[in-house]
């Protein structure tokens, strides 16, 4: 098993005090059940139900009260209602929609047993029969594996522990830069991922692709309605491409699909954390309010997926700097899925930075939230006088933060844009944007000591 991140979230939920049943979101297979049987080691007693289990569902029969399911289930695990130290795990919820109703009462009548629940959700946002229960649950995302993850998962411990230095040491840098090509390479896929800890070989990292690639695609057939079917199955076939690029959607991937049926079928993959529409906003200061009227980048759940679906894997070996790669969209994508990984609440997103006027335009990769600011981030290499884009992001934002994503170790510019206003310019490389927001504290603490501008 990977050890997971999301681990310290679920220990924070299990200590505070206003606890409600909590919702795992998350693709299928990025390690829901996996984090939630490693958690469960620390309760005494542990009832594990799965909803696509006849045996399972039947505790939930619409003809049953909620006091006689509650009890029929704890009777069947030999455990005391009363007891104070029980997880309860409902894994593949959206399988009974009388599961997903059950949730609000253990907020109100049981509040004391621990409950988490689970599942890729895919069937629920296409059977809008099923909701789930608003002010009674909370959410937690589940991503793919970070980075570091990734290492540990290697057994690269020394570099993986020294993310906790900040900044990150510059004599690792290197060793560091080589194993995230692979980690580019590989994706955060667990089963993926733990395939590839064990023999280094690729070969059967795309036999995992293959898989769940297939198993994406039978979900659509098995919960979609006909009306959807076609549209979502092209797109789960040739998205990949496209990945990291400002899309269209009519005719979508050389199709004859309409507008409105692309979109509406991105939707749905996007709802599923298979997919994520990035679109563009015109402000430089919270709140960064999506303009739907402009074309959206699309971003994928993983970079392994994308670079073996879209056929840069010998590209990704071979190419010395990946910033060529793809025209430089395989690294920007790549940040793309890391920086979104950041956030661990559904209502959360990512945004990138337009200016579009008859005359002049500019674009900024990505606009990041931090505190009460809007950063802007870039990905990309030469010099900082050539970000013309981003200096005229920093001439219009009240602050003086800016993030550069290369392959170079951290460091600090104080850069001047054309209008005259100084700004600090944080360069992180690429490994690095797992952790964003701790760089971010850091450039604040730097600004806050007046050790820069």
């Amino acid at each position: 098993m990977i050890e997971r991140t999301a681990l310290k979230y679920l220990i924070t939920w299990k200590e505070s005090k206003n606890r409600k049943p909590l919702i795992l979101r998350g693709a299928r297979q990025v390690g829901k059940t996996t984090v939630v049987e490693i958690f469960s080691k620390q309760f005494q007693n542990r009832i594990f139900l799965n909803m696509e289990d006849a045996e399972h569902k039947r505790f939930f029969k619409e003809s049953l009260s909620f006091k006689e399911r509650i009890s029929a289930i704890f009777l069947a695990h030999s455990t005391s209602v009363n007891d104070k130290n029980t997880l309860l795990f409902i894994d593949e919820i959206q399988a009974s929609k009388e599961a997903v109703a059950t949730l609000r009462y253990f907020y109100e009548f049981i509040p004391h047993v621990y409950v988490i629940a689970a599942g890729s959700l895919l069937e629920t946002v296409i059977n809008t029969k099923i909701s789930f229960p608003v002010g009674r649950v909370e959410y937690l995302m589940i991503h793919p594996c970070s980075f570091k993850e990734f290492l540990y998962a290697l057994k690269e411990y020394e570099i993986a522990n020294l993310f906790s230095q900040i900044p990150f040491p510059d004599y690792a840098h290197d060793t560091t830069i080589k194993l995230f090509r692979e980690y580019m390479l590989v994706g955060g896929m667990p089963e993926a991922v733990s395939v590839y800890a064990g023999n280094r070989d690729m070969v059967e990292v795309n036999n995992i692709y293959e898989g769940l690639i297939s198993s994406f695609i039978e979900d659509v057939e098995k919960y979609a309605s006909n009306g959807f079917i076609r549209v979502v199955r092209h797109i789960l076939k040739t998205a990949f491409p496209f990945a990291g690029n400002r899309i269209k959607f009519q005719g979508f991937g050389n199709s004859l699909y309409s507008s409105k049926d692309v979109h509406e079928s991105l939707n749905l993959l996007e709802k599923a954390m298979l997919m994520k529409l990035i679109y563009p906003t015109t402000a430089v200061s919270l709140p960064a309010i999506d303009n739907l009227k402009k074309s959206p980048k699309l971003q994928l759940l993983d970079s392994g997926m994308f670079h073996y679906q879209a056929g840069l894997q010998q590209e990704l070996f071979i190419e010395e700097n990946l910033e060529s790669v793809a025209f430089g969209k395989s690294i920007e994508h790549t940040m793309g899925i890391m920086l979104y990984a950041e956030f661990m609440k559904p209502s959360s997103k990512l945004n990138f930075w337009v200016r579009e006027k008859r005359q002049s335009s500019a674009e900024v990769d990505f606009v990041f939230p931090y505190k009460t600011f809007l950063i802007p981030v870039e990905v990309k290499s030469g010099a900082a006088g050539k970000l013309r884009s981003l200096h005229q992001f920093m001439d219009r934002t009240p602050h003086n933060m800016a993030v550069r994503f290369c392959g170079s170790p951290v460091s600090i510019e104080i850069v001047k844009t054309v209008g005259g206003k100084n700004y600090n310019l944080l360069n992180l490389p690429w490994y690095l944007a797992g952790v964003l927001n701790d760089y971010f504290k850091y450039l604040d603490q730097k600004r806050i000591d007046q050790q820069i501008v």
